[in-house]
C-alpha cells in the first residue's frame, strides 16, 4: 500500500482503525449471530414450519444467484474496457465482482439468520414474554445491518487504501456491483413476495374467509418466504449499495474540492456510525410493562443519532484544518482560522434528514396516526372508498418526503454558499453520507418487520395461546410501521445519491472534455431540445420500469389464486386432515419471480447507454434528471400507500368496525391486496433502478464521449433499442407447471 506515503502519520492511523472498525461491525454481527441462535426454537411444530420456510428461502436465492450469475461475469469482463489504465481496469473489474459478492453475502446472510430468527421470536411470545420477543426480532435484523455496514466499510477504506487518487475510478465498479445486485434481489424477491400474498390473501381472507397463516391454505409458506427474500435479501442489498454509491460520490467530490481530507473525512463518519450503530441497536429494549416496540427502537434510533453528531463533530474540529488559508466564513469554522467546519454542518444536514424522514414516513404509515385511521375508516364504506382514501395518503405523502429533501439539499448548498460548484456538489455528498451514518439501525428496523411478521405466521400456524398471538400481531404491526420507514429512508437516500452521482456526472465530464463544472452545467438546460427530450425519456422510465414489475407480480398472483382454490377442493385439505402442496407453490412463485426479474435488470442498464449514444451526453443529463424526479416522487407514492393499506387492515384485524370477517375487512384486504406489488415490488425497486442509471450513466460516459459522433455506434445502438422494446413488448412464455394451471382456469 506505497499509496499511504502520500497521507501524514495520523492519516493512516485513522485508516487502519477505520479498517478496524469495520472489523468490528463484523464480529459485533457474529456476536448478535451466537446470542440469536442460542435462543430455544419452540414446539416441534414451530421448528417444522421455520425449517419449511428456510429451505423456500434458499433454494429461492440459489436458483436467483445462479440466473444472474453469467451476467455478473460477463459485466465484470466488460467493466474492464471502461477504464482508461490497466491497473484501474483491473481493479474496478475487481472491485465489481467484490461489491456484487459483498451484496449477495448481505442478501443471503441476512436472510438465513431472519429465517431462524423467526422462530425464536415465536417461542418467546409463548413465553409470554414481549420484551424478549422484541429483543430477538430486533437483533436478528441488527446482524444484517451490521454486515451491512462492515463490508461496505471494509471495501470502500481499502479500496481506497490501496488506489488514493485513483480509488474513484476503480469504487464506481464497487458500487455498480452492489448497485445490480440489489435491483435484481428487489425485483425478483418482491416479486416472489407479493405473488404469494396476493394470492394467499385473496382466497384465505376473501373467498374462504380463514385467517391469513391458516395451515390450510397451500399459499401460506409461500408468503412467508416471500417476506424475507423480499424485504431481509432485497432490502439489505438495497441499503448496502446506497452506502456504496454514497461513497463513491462524495470520494468522487471530494477529491475534486478538498483533495485527500475531503475523502478521508467520510470514511470517518462511516466508521464513527458503525460505532454508534453498535450502542444504539444493542440498547433497544422495554419492559413488560411498557411493551412499547415503537418506543424502543426510536430510543435505540436516536442514541445513535446523538453518538455519531458528537463523534464527527469532534472529528471534523480535530481534522478540517487549513493552515495554508480560512476556507470557511467566520461564523462556520468556529471562529478559528483554518479550520472548515462545513463538511460536519452537511452530514449534520443528512442526520437531521434521516430523522425527519422517519418521522414523516412513520406519520402516514402508522397505526397510532390520523391517516392510516382515515383509510381504515374509509373501509365501511366499502372497497373503493378504501381504495381512494389509500391514493389520497400515498400522494400526500410523497409530497412532504420530497420537501424534506428539498429542503436538506438547499440547506447542504446555502452552507457552502459562494463557492465553486464542486463544493456545493461535495455538501449535497455529505449530507447523503450523514442519511446513511446510521445504516445498522435502519437494517435492523427493515428486517424486524419480516422476522415479526413470520414468527406472527408461525404463531398461527402453529396455535399459539391469545395472548402469545396478541404480542405477536403487535410486533407485526409495528414491523409494518418500521418497514415502511426504512423504505422511506431508501427511497430519500436513493435520491441524495443520485444527486451526488449527477455531480459527479459533470465532474467525469469536466475530466474528459477538460471544460470547466460551469460550462458542463451551464449546457445541461432543458432550453437544449436534446436535454429536454433527455428530462421526458428519463421521467417515464419509472412508470415503465412499474409497470413491468406490477405485471409480473399480477401475471404470477393469478396463477397462485387458482392452484390455492385447486387445493382447497380437496375435502381432507379443507378439514385439516392432510398438508398442502406448500413447495409447488413456493416453485411457481421461484420460477415466475426468476423468469420476470431479467426485463426490469436490462432495461435499467441499456437504457441509459441508448440515450448517451443516440442523443450524446447533454440528453443523458437531463435523462437521469426526468428519472430521479419521477422515480422519487412514485417510489414514495407507492411504498406509503401500500404501508396505509396494510396498516389499516391491522387495524381491523384488531376489532375496529367488526373485526375479521367483517365487510369493512374484506375492503381494507381488497386495499392490502392493491398495496402489496406497490410497496414490497415496485416502489422499493425504483431506489436500485435510480442508482443502477447513474452508476451506468458514470460508466459509460468515456464511451459517450468518444463515440458520439460515430455513425457505427449509433447503428449499433439502434439495433439495441429495437432488441429492447421487443424485450418489453414480448411476455415471458409460462413454465409447463404454470400452463397446467392455466388449462384448468
Amino acid at each position: 500500500m506505497a499509496v499511504l506515503q502520500q497521507f501524514s502519520q495520523g492519516e493512516v492511523i485513522a485508516l487502519w482503525l477505520v479498517l478496524a472498525t469495520a472489523i468490528v461491525g463484523l464480529v459485533y454481527a457474529f456476536f448478535l449471530m451466537v446470542q440469536v441462535l442460542s435462543e430455544d426454537q419452540g414446539t416441534p411444530k414451530m421448528k417444522e414450519i421455520s425449517a419449511s420456510i428456510r429451505v423456500g428461502a434458499n433454494a429461492y436465492l440459489y436458483r436467483q444467484f445462479k440466473t444472474i450469475a453469467f451476467l455478473i461475469l460477463l459485466l465484470t469482463a466488460a467493466l474492464y474496457f471502461t477504464a482508461g489504465s490497466q491497473n484501474v481496469a483491473i481493479g474496478r473489474a475487481c472491485a465489481f465482482l467484490m461489491g456484487s459478492i459483498f451484496s449477495a453475502t448481505v442478501g443471503f446472510v441476512g436472510m438465513n439468520l431472519a429465517v431462524r430468527g423467526n422462530v425464536r421470536v415465536a417461542a418467546a411470545a409463548n413465553r409470554k414474554s414481549f420484551s424478549d420477543a422484541l429483543k430477538i426480532a430486533y437483533r436478528t435484523g441488527t446482524i444484517t445491518g451490521m454486515l451491512t455496514d462492515g463490508l461496505g466499510l471494509f471495501g470502500g477504506t481499502l479500496i481506497f487504501m490501496i488506489y488514493g487518487e485513483k480509488a474513484y475510478e476503480v469504487l464506481l465498479g464497487f458500487g455498480f456491483g452492489g448497485t445490480l445486485l440489489a435491483l435484481f434481489m428487489r425485483v425478483g424477491g418482491g416479486i416472489f413476495t407479493k405473488a404469494a400474498d396476493v394470492g394467499a390473501d385473496l382466497v384465505g381472507k376473501i373467498e374462504k374467509n380463514i385467517p391469513e397463516d391458516d395451515p390450510r391454505n397451500a399459499a401460506t409458506i409461500a408468503d412467508n418466504v416471500g417476506d424475507n427474500v423480499g424485504d431481509c435479501a432485497g432490502m439489505a442489498a438495497d441499503i448496502f449499495e446506497s452506502y456504496e454509491v454514497t461513497i463513491v460520490s462524495a470520494m468522487i467530490l471530494g477529491w475534486a474540492s478538498y483533495g485527500h481530507k475531503g475523502v478521508i473525512f467520510p470514511l470517518l463518519v462511516r466508521a464513527i456510525g458503525v460505532i454508534s450503530s453498535i450502542i444504539g441497536t444493542y440498547a433497544v429494549r422495554t419492559k413488560e410493562e411498557v411493551r412499547d416496540a415503537m418506543r424502543a427502537i426510536n430510543v435505540g434510533f436516536i442514541s445513535s443519532a446523538m453518538i455519531s453528531i458528537v463523534g464527527f463533530m469532534i472529528v471534523g474540529f480535530k481534522y478540517l484544518r487549513f493552515p495554508e488559508a480560512a476556507n470557511a466564513p467566520y461564523w462556520m469554522n468556529l471562529g478559528i482560522a483554518g479550520l472548515d467546519m462545513r463538511p460536519v454542518w452537511t452530514t449534520l444536514c443528512g442526520i437531521f434528514l434521516a430523522v425527519t424522514i422517519n418521522r414523516v414516513t412513520e406519520y402516514f404509515t402508522d397505526t397510532k396516526k390520523p391517516p392510516v385511521q382515515a383509510v381504515a375508516q374509509s373501509c365501511q364504506t366499502g372497497h373503493a372508498t378504501n381504495i381512494i382514501s389509500g391514493f389520497a395518503v400515498g400522494l400526500e405523502s410523497s409530497v412532504w418526503a420530497i420537501m424534506v429533501i428539498a429542503v436538506s439539499i438547499l440547506v447542504s448548498a446555502l452552507i457552502y454558499q459562494g463557492t465553486n460548484p464542486t463544493f456545493i456538489a461535495y455538501g449535497v455528498s455529505m449530507c447523503g453520507i450523514g442519511m446513511l451514518t446510521l445504516t445498522g439501525n435502519n437494517i435492523s428496523m427493515d428486517v424486524f418487520g419480516p422476522v415479526s411478521d413470520n414468527a406472527n405466521g408461525i404463531g398461527e400456524m402453529a396455535h399459539l395461546p391469545k395472548e402469545a398471538r396478541q404480542i405477536l400481531a403487535n410486533l407485526d404491526a409495528v414491523g409494518n410501521t418500521t418497514k415502511a420507514i426504512t423504505k422511506g429512508i431508501a427511497i430519500g437516500s436513493a435520491v441524495v445519491a443520485a444527486i451526488s452521482l449527477f455531480n459527479a456526472y459533470i465532474t467525469d465530464i469536466s475530466h474528459i472534455t477538460h471544460q470547466t463544472y460551469a460550462e458542463i452545467a451551464s449546457s445541461l438546460s432543458v432550453a437544449d431540445h436534446k436535454v429536454f427530450i433527455g428530462l421526458l425519456i428519463g421521467g417515464a422510465i419509472p412508470f415503465l420500469f412499474s409497470s413491468l414489475t406490477i405485471k409480473a407480480v399480477g401475471r404470477a398472483a393469478f396463477l397462485i389464486v387458482h392452484e390455492v382454490r385447486e387445493q382447497l377442493k380437496d375435502k381432507e385439505i379443507w378439514e385439516g386432515k392432510k398438508l398442502p402442496d406448500y413447495a409447488r407453490v413456493v416453485s411457481i412463485c421461484t420460477a415466475a419471480a426468476q423468469r420476470e426479474l431479467i426485463r426490469p435488470g436490462l432495461l435499467a442498464i441499456l437504457t441509459p447507454l441508448l440515450v448517451g449514444i443516440i442523443l450524446k451526453k447533454e440528453a443523458l443529463g437531463g435523462f437521469l434528471a426526468g428519472m430521479i424526479l419521477s422515480g422519487q416522487l412514485l417510489a414514495v407514492f407507492m411504498a406509503n400507500a401500500g404501508g396505509a393499506w396494510d396498516n389499516a387492515k391491522k387495524l381491523i384485524e384488531d376489532g375496529l368496525y367488526g373485526g375479521k370477517g367483517s365487510d369493512a375487512h374484506k375492503a381494507s384486504v381488497t386495499g392490502d391486496t392493491v398495496g402489496d406489488p406497490l410497496k414490497d415490488t415496485a416502489g422499493p425497486a425504483l431506489n436500485p433502478l435510480i442508482k443502477v442509471m447513474n452508476m451506468v450513466a458514470l460508466l459509460a460516459i468515456p464511451m459517450v464521449v468518444r463515440f458520439q459522433d460515430s455513425p457505427t455506434a449509433f447503428v449499433m445502438a439502434l439495433f439495441a433499442t429495437v432488441f429492447l422494446l421487443f424485450l418489453i413488448l414480448h411476455n415471458p412464455k409460462p413454465t409447463a407447471e404454470e400452463l397446467e394451471i392455466l388449462k384448468k382456469a
